[in-house]
């Protein structure tokens, strides 16, 4: 009689295990009627948005896009066919943004993604301390990587174009350089001496001018006669020198 009774409790304790081990009645329903897995909506949306930024930031920037996390509590029907995304309007190409990922299937359902884009480029820096007036030159600045998303006052990439451009206030070493802080360089100032150069194919003429204005290369600066005493407008060439059509 205690043998019998020992085997009931243990085919009751085995019984026990095996319910709290095996998918309850409920999740077994949830699994026949087909669940959409969080991981492939995060995926279409990470596979949307890692293209639309790229091209959108062009080549020679790398973008690392991030998917959210979803709500472990929210359950969409298995779609039966491919998940399509889509940018909503206004959503950003950098740092947080969202992505609306749909189903069109027979039981259609739409939501968004929470979604973060990284990116990151070659920026000019300056290379050492430099102060305000400085007329910028190669050993003054060099291409660095960072974090493009950080820099919302924009930042500037060619070398070329900033040479001889001029610094409009003191900079430590290793600021980003943006638009905001250079400058092209005034090569003709209001009241100077100029020089009007007047030309065509036949022939050159040179005459003294008085700028009338503050110019940069190839900027329009109006410019007096020193002879005839008419105010013309030309193209700044160069330093103190104004060119001006026939």
């Amino acid at each position: 009689m205690k043998q019998q009774y020992v085997r009931c409790r243990q085919g009751f304790f085995l019984a026990l295990i095996l319910v709290l081990l095996l998918p309850t009645a409920g999740s077994a329903a949830e699994n026949a009627a087909g669940i959409q897995d969080h991981e492939t909506i995060q995926a279409a949306a990470r596979a949307y948005l890692q293209g639309v930024a790229r091209d959108h930031h062009g080549e020679g920037v790398e973008v690392q896009v991030v998917a959210g996390r979803l709500d472990p509590r929210l359950r969409l029907r298995a779609c039966g066919e491919p998940l399509q995304a889509s940018l909503p309007p206004g959503a950003r190409l950098m740092g947080n943004t969202t992505v609306g990922v749909r189903c069109g299937g027979p039981a259609p359902w739409r939501l968004f993604v929470p979604m973060e884009v990284r990116v990151s480029g070659e920026v000019l820096v300056t290379r050492r301390p430099l102060p305000r007036d400085t007329v910028l030159s190669g050993e003054d600045i060099r291409l660095e990587r960072r974090a493009l998303d950080d820099l919302h006052g924009g930042y500037l990439v060619d070398p070329q174009r900033v040479q001889g451009m001029v610094l409009r206030r003191s900079l430590q070493a290793g600021t980003v350089l943006t638009p905001q802080l250079v400058e092209p360089r005034q090569l003709v100032h209001r009241g100077q001496k100029v020089t009007l150069m007047a030309q065509n194919a036949a022939i050159s003429v040179r005459v003294r001018g008085e700028a009338l204005g503050d110019g940069a290369y190839g900027e329009q600066v109006r410019v007096r006669n020193l002879s005839s005493g008419r105010v013309v407008e030309g193209r700044v060439l160069s330093s103190g020198v104004v060119g001006v059509t026939m």
